[in-house]
C-alpha cells in the first residue's frame, strides 16, 4: 500500500489502511507483517495522542539531531533519518484474530518518516495460522 507523507519528520496513523487489508485477506487467524524498506522511515505501534507523537518526535529529535557532524551528510544530508530510523525499526507484528488485527486498546499502527515529504510503500503480509489469543 502507498502512503504519502507531507512533513519532513511526521508519524502517520495506517491502522485503518492495514485493518483494511487484513479484512480484504479473508484469513480468519495468522500474523500480520507491516514492513517499510525505506532505510529513512520506520513501523512503529503505540498510542494515538497527540501529545504522545509531538513527544516521541521530540525525543528522536534530542537523541538524534539534525546536522550533527554526521559523515553520510556530506553525501545526501538526512544521516539523522537513517539513524532514527535504525533506532525504532522497520517492521512490526501483529496478530490476526476473527480476520482483525489484534492489537492494545490504544495501540495504533504509524509509518514514521524521517525524510519526507515523499510517497511511501508499506508491504503488509498477511500469513494464516493458529489461533491467536
Amino acid at each position: 500500500m502507498q502512503v504519502n507523507t507531507s512533513k519532513r519528520t511526521e508519524l502517520i496513523d495506517i491502522t485503518e489502511m492495514v485493518a483494511s487489508e487484513v479484512k480484504n485477506a479473508g484469513i480468519d487467524n495468522g500474523i500480520c507483517i507491516i514492513r517499510t524498506a525505506h532505510t529513512t522511515t520506520s513501523i512503529v505501534i503505540n498510542e494515538n495522542e497527540t501529545g504522545l507523537v509531538s513527544d516521541i518526535i521530540g525525543m528522536l529529535e534530542r537523541f538524534v539531531p539534525s546536522h550533527a557532524g554526521y559523515n553520510h551528510d556530506r553525501i545526501d544530508n538526512n544521516a539523522d533519518s537513517h539513524l532514527r530510523s535504525i533506532i525504532l525499526g522497520s517492521s512490526e507484528i501483529v496478530p490476526v484474530k476473527n480476520s482483525r488485527l489484534s492489537l492494545g486498546t490504544w495501540q495504533s499502527i504509524f509509518l514514521a518518516e524521517f525524510d519526507g515529504p515523499r510517497k511511501r510503500n508499506v508491504d503488509v503480509i498477511i500469513i494464516p495460522g493458529g489461533m491467536f489469543g
